[in-house]
């Protein structure tokens, strides 16, 4: 999958996107005309627009704290499951026997063992190194866990189904949102030495956190036919903040073409600005034509994705676009000290999405996502002193750089470029 931290051979890679590409027209994109606004993003109509386009009006009354690597992170989820009185809803696409797991499930059996009630989804593939001993201490504990999307009873195409989303609610107060999986390699602060990921998520309260609940009971109701409900997972919440934010869900079951949506309508709407920082950047002809008009109307665009990417397909699929938006003046940085894992746009200093939508075709089109989305400068402009320290720590991309390659990588890459839609 995307974040599989074991690079494999480009030939089963080739082996395995060609037995699923006739499977995938199930789960093909919704959208196939260009998208162009005659409104900003600070207009009242962008906001009435994409509220409904999404089904998750923006709410006000929030307030969301960045968290930049796995050491705060953590420490942060740590501190609020301790506090929690009366439900934990926990879902996540990594999960892996280690120091998190074992950070982890002590703090969730002790809640368990105190009445609280704790329902956790983690999905089949994902949780692959999550050991059994692990799963039985959450079970012993009365500690609800469903499996997503067992490979072995889905059929090919739905096997590449995968809930990608990382989410946890405690009391139905506090929310957490973002990139960040509970495996080993988040650990710490983005060290090199250690090959720690550079990451971010997010600390949610206020009203939009019954939006993150609703994203949590999207694919526990698939799974269970159980409805989670009442003021012990939906309470009434008073404003804690300033911030104007939505949660939305994304995926081929349910709200399909939802995030592709939400860039294509934000970018056609941007009018100074664009900032992308991705662990992915493989984004289909409809966003790269979206960032090409936005050049054309004067948006500076800007770029940030990994110069060391764990999928060696997604990298060379990404490199298509690449000299096509070098030429017409965006910029591109690829951070070099570590793993890169941020899933970030910024637009006009003041819309900021972020989540686990990855921007490549997995996300876009195959996986479950939960995305959030913020309308507030103050919050924008704290996730663009993060993008300015990532890009310190960038190196620019050329076009002559891409003309360097030998005639092997551009073969390759202009393969892989032409099977995207697959990977």
């Amino acid at each position: 999958m995307t974040e599989s931290r074991h690079r494999r051979p480009l030939i089963l890679i080739l082996l395995l996107t060609l037995t699923a590409s006739g499977c995938y027209r199930a789960l093909s994109s919704v959208i196939r005309h260009p998208v162009t606004a005659d409104y900003p993003i600070e207009s009242d109509t962008f906001r009435d627009t994409i509220g409904n386009l999404l089904s998750a009006p923006l709410v006000e009354g929030n307030d969301i704290v960045e968290l930049k690597n796995g050491d705060k992170i953590f420490s942060s989820m740590i501190r609020d499951i301790r506090t929690a009185q009366k439900t934990i809803t926990l879902e996540q696409y990594i999960w892996s026997s280690g120091a998190v797991a074992d950070l982890f499930i002590p703090e969730l059996v002790e809640r368990a063992h105190a009445g609280v009630r704790i329902y956790v989804t983690v999905d089949a593939v994902g949780s692959q190194k999550l050991k059994a001993a692990d799963i039985k201490k959450l079970k012993d504990a009365g500690i609800q866990v469903s499996i997503y999307n067992s490979v072995l009873f889905s059929r090919f195409y739905q096997a590449q189904h995968r809930t990608h989303r990382k989410l946890l609610v405690i009391d139905g107060r506090v929310g957490y949102i973002g990139g960040v999986c509970m495996s080993d390699p988040w650990r710490g602060n983005a060290e090199p030495e250690l090959k720690r990921w550079r990451d971010t998520h997010f600390r949610v309260e206020g009203p939009v956190v019954g939006q993150i609940q609703r994203a949590f009971l999207d694919n526990w109701i698939e799974m269970r036919s159980e409805v989670l409900h009442g003021a012990d997972f939906f309470p009434h919440i008073e404003p804690k903040g300033k911030i104007v934010a939505q949660c939305f869900v994304s995926g081929p079951h349910g709200g399909a073409d939802n995030a592709r949506m939400n860039l294509l309508v934000s970018f056609a709407a941007a009018r100074k600005n664009i900032r992308i920082s991705h662990a992915y950047f493989s984004p289909d002809p409809f966003i790269v034509k979206e960032l090409l008009a936005a050049r054309k109307r004067g948006v500076d665009v800007e770029i940030i994705f990994p110069k060391k990417i764990d999928n060696r397909a997604v990298a060379k699929a990404s490199r298509k676009d690449l000299r096509t938006l070098l030429d017409a003046g965006v910029k591109i940085y690829q951070y070099t000290p570590t793993l890169y894992h941020c899933k970030i746009a910024i637009v006009d200093d003041v819309w900021s999405m972020v989540g686990s939508v990855n921007l490549d075709q997995r996300s876009l089109r195959i996986n479950d996502e939960a995305s959030l989305n913020v309308r507030d400068a103050a919050f924008a402009a704290k996730l663009i002193e993060s993008f300015e320290d990532d890009k310190r720590n960038s190196e620019p991309l050329t076009i002559e750089a891409l003309k360097k390659r030998n005639i092997f990588s551009k073969v390759t890459d202009g393969f892989f470029g032409a099977l995207r839609s697959e990977l």
